[in-house]
């Protein structure tokens, strides 16, 4: 049986660039195009699903943890929009970065390195964000199994990741790393992508049932990213635990 998600290798790759992740020039720009579309997806689904009805601070109270938290450009936009969130990240780099940026942008963000299945908690969240970190975990039953007990009943976890197909090898492997240079070489591995159908099942097992599922595009003329209903490259879900 599988004691750790933790997959070292890419746990260098990313501690490696770690001071890049405030850049929106750097290494880490494609997650920055990406972010105002995350950002969306996540709020209107929160507030949603919760019913909440605070407009300056439209996610107030929720409980939210970000895992594989990077450098925060995530973490950092939901506590501005209210939420009181943790974010945990497996390599130390990151969370260093996520730390100081946070404290320098005067935001009370709790993060930690640790994994999912080692994160010591009492603590049972409303939301989960496993956001592009299912391709480079070790084991993605086991992750979703560890995510899934930090979840509370009626909560919300939210995945994007890369879909298995010929056009996201074209796309986001040969195209964004080698032709436009947009990621470093060796930021993803295709065998490590994940089907919705596979997906949906794995979550299924761990009591997530599937609520919404989007694609999302890049329009390289207008430089920005939409929802959109093809999901062949870059997929978005909303899960609810039963």
């Amino acid at each position: 049986m599988k004691t750790s998600t933790i997959n070292k290798k890419e746990i260098e790759k990313f501690s490696k660039i770690a001071e890049e992740w405030w850049n929106p020039g750097g290494k880490f720009k494609p997650l920055h195009k990406f972010n105002p579309i995350r950002i969306s997806y996540i709020k209107k689904n929160i507030i949603n699903t919760f019913k909440l009805k605070n407009k300056k601070k439209p996610l107030e109270n929720v409980k939210i943890l970000d895992i594989g938290c990077g450098g925060g450009l995530l973490s950092e936009p939901m506590c501005r929009l209210g939420a009181d969130v943790t974010g945990i990240d497996a390599s130390e780099k990151n969370i260093n970065v996520a730390s100081l940026h946070a404290k320098q942008n005067d935001l009370k963000i709790k993060y930690f390195c640790t994994s999912p299945e080692n994160f010591k908690t009492e603590m049972k969240f409303d939301v989960i964000l496993n956001m592009e970190i299912v391709e480079h975990v070790e084991d993605v039953d086991f992750f979703f199994k560890s995510s899934s007990n930090l979840l509370k009943k009626n909560g919300i976890m939210f995945v994007a990741t890369l879909n298995k197909t010929l056009k996201s090898y074209l796309f986001a492997i040969l195209g964004a790393e080698y032709l436009l240079r947009w990621l470093p070489i060796g930021t993803h591995e295709w065998e490590k992508f994940v089907e919705p159908d596979s997906l949906i099942e794995i979550l299924k097992k761990h009591s997530l049932k599937l609520d919404a599922l989007d694609g999302m595009k890049f329009n390289l003329i207008t430089d920005n990213w939409s929802l959109s209903k093809d999901r062949s490259v870059n997929y978005i879900g909303k899960f609810i635990k039963v």
